[in-house]
């Protein structure tokens, strides 16, 4: 698989409190990012895998609900993140 388990801690190591905090938002999107970028990597290569084109339309929905959230709850956090992660918005 493209993404092992220490990936992911590292994830949550660098954009949560730590590699155990799971729930955080800012590693949740940054696990989305990283997904995203891969199935458009994929799309590119395979342009009817539509199942593919499905998944990645729901994973950026998600993204963007869990951006809300953290737009709602912490302006502050929020600008970090999409800094940091150099999202387009």
């Amino acid at each position: 698989m493209y993404l092992t388990s220490e990936q992911k801690k590292e994830f949550f190591a660098k954009h949560g409190k730590n590699e155990a905090d799971t729930g955080s938002a800012e590693g949740q999107i940054a696990m989305f990012s990283f997904r995203i970028a891969h199935l458009t990597e994929h799309l590119k290569r395979n342009r009817k895998d539509f199942g593919t084109q499905r998944a990645l339309l729901a994973m950026v929905g998600k993204r963007r609900r869990l951006l809300d959230y953290l737009k709602e709850r912490d302006i502050e956090r929020y600008r970090s993140i999409v800094k940091e992660l150099n999202l387009r918005k």
